[in-house]
């Protein structure tokens, strides 16, 4: 199933869920409030130790993409790493991305007093952990072929349109610009 399809099916039966909830008790909300804290530091333990994990391996292997530029098709830029690095790179996103729902959790329950979002963002964490990329590599040892095959497909809403190419005319194409900006 695509898994944007199935955030919105778990976000659905959580809600439905949560509903039943009686988030008005106290000893309810406390246990609630430890489930969503307990399992935002599970999050950011696993993607340390996906980080640490990734340093001792040290993969030195170069990788060369060409990012495209969303809103000008023809400033795309040339993109040469090693596996180690892009690996932390975008480790260093998902840790970001807990960071901000975090912030935005604390803003909603502690400002605004919603308590629902508590319950599903708790295990929406989790879903997000099991089919983050590096943890499919680094924790549950799968090969980086297909999906997992770098630099990772954004899949997000534009597509294939905001995939990085790794074609050999692609990146000979943004070589040869990059060149003619150096002149």
């Amino acid at each position: 199933m695509n898994p944007a399809v199935n955030n919105l099916v778990i976000s659905l039966g959580a809600m439905q869920v949560a509903r039943r909830i009686p988030f008005d008790d106290p000893q309810v909300l406390v246990y609630v409030r430890i489930a969503y804290v307990a399992t935002q530091v599970t999050v950011l333990g696993v993607y340390y130790y996906i980080a640490q994990q990734i340093k001792k391996k040290n993969d030195q292997t170069v990788l060369k993409y060409v990012e495209p530029n969303a809103m000008n098709k023809d400033d795309s830029k040339l993109v040469t790493t090693t596996v180690r690095d892009y690996d932390l790179a975008e480790t260093s996103k998902l840790v970001r991305a807990v960071y901000m729902g975090v912030a935005m959790m604390a803003f909603m329950h502690l400002y605004l007093g919603y308590t629902q979002p508590l319950f599903i963002q708790a295990l929406m964490g989790l879903k997000t952990l099991y089919d983050a990329k590096p943890v499919a590599i680094h924790l549950f040892g799968k090969p980086a072929e297909g999906d997992l095959k770098r630099p990772f497909k954004a899949g997000g809403m534009f597509g294939a349109a905001s995939d990085p190419q790794t074609d050999k005319a692609a990146i000979d194409e943004a070589e040869k610009k990059v060149g003619k900006k150096d002149d």
